[in-house]
């Protein structure tokens, strides 16, 4: 029996092996906006009756799920890149659903570190071959996150990309060419105090960032993923050397010659509190931004998900 007519079978009953019943999550403005495309794929694979939902700009993603949920969803398929991703890993939290990913994103570090294949029909054949397993997420305060948070020059960073995005469309070399064109203009560095697994530390840096995704810092030859590997968040801190240097620095991570010491300074551990001067800050997690009351505390949550992966 091929892996089509087995998912056909295993599929239509909620309760059953497999991933039950599917609701389909898309974000048609990820990477090169082809939800309407992504959905044509969806329906050629699981028929006109499938379950698909395209979100609309400005609709709350975490209702969306939660109705599909209670309507009886035993799998949410996030089309999108990390930010929708990170949105669904957050709605179902605690609820016993699975999630599946079709990665649509621009970077998609996520399903990359799962080993989901980036072609839409192979991510889709997961569902039929695949098996779910635990996943651990991050956690700023109380909003989830699946690579990575940051404080400080990253958010500002993403602004930034946003308006270069509307102008030149999503890219990497976008991505990297807002990096240039946001240290340029801006430069605020942080002082932190920085409590972690109960030792102090004190820096002053333009930029805290908290990593939970080995894959994404195995990606840039950071360091620090072998800690993330053992369960301990990889924290960095870049040096307070002004914002030409911060420049420099970020083509070196581009070039993958980034080096511990010189450029960064790294911290682990797994419970971390970060406090600063003002009380509320911009934060970023996983591409998204979004203004938050201090301090912030980070935490792992353990095996928090179930995400369907390959053999």
């Amino acid at each position: 029996m091929g892996a089509i007519e087995q998912l056909n079978r295993d599929l239509p009953t909620p309760g059953r092996a497999g991933a039950g019943r599917l609701f389909f999550l898309i974000n048609r403005s990820s990477g090169d906006k082809s939800g309407d495309r992504t959905a044509g794929q969806i329906r050629a694979r699981f028929g006109p009756d499938a379950d698909i939902h395209v979100m609309s700009e400005g609709e709350d993603l975490a209702a969306v799920v939660a109705d599909a949920i209670a309507k009886g969803a035993e799998t949410v398929v996030a089309a999108g890149g990390d930010g929708t991703v990170c949105g669904v890993a957050a709605a179902i939290l605690g609820t016993g659903c699975r999630m599946a990913v079709i990665p649509c994103g621009t970077f998609n570090f996520f399903a990359r570190s799962l080993d989901i294949p980036l072609e839409r029909e192979a991510a889709l054949e997961v569902l039929a071959t695949g098996r779910p397993r635990p996943v651990s997420l991050g956690q700023v305060n109380d909003r989830v996150f699946i690579n990575n948070a940051s404080l400080g020059a990253y958010a500002l960073i993403l602004n930034e990309r946003e308006q270069v995005y509307r102008r030149w469309g999503r890219s990497r070399l976008a991505a990297y060419w807002s990096v240039l064109v946001a240290m340029v203009t801006v430069y605020r560095p942080l002082t932190m105090r920085i409590t972690i697994d109960g030792q102090i530390v004190r820096a002053k840096s333009p930029m805290a960032f908290i990593g939970i995704s080995a894959h994404q810092l195995d990606e840039y030859a950071i360091e620090g993923a072998d800690a993330i590997r053992s369960g301990k968040f990889a924290v960095l801190l870049a040096p307070d050397s002004g914002r030409y240097m911060l420049i420099w620095r970020a083509l070196k991570i581009a070039l993958r010659g980034i080096r511990r010491g010189r450029d960064f300074t790294l911290l682990t551990g797994r419970d971390i509190l970060i406090e600063t001067r003002r009380s509320h800050r911009l934060v970023a997690r996983d591409g998204e931004r979004e203004r938050m009351q201090g301090p912030y505390r980070f935490r792992i949550l353990d095996d928090a998900i179930e995400v369907f992966r390959p053999r």
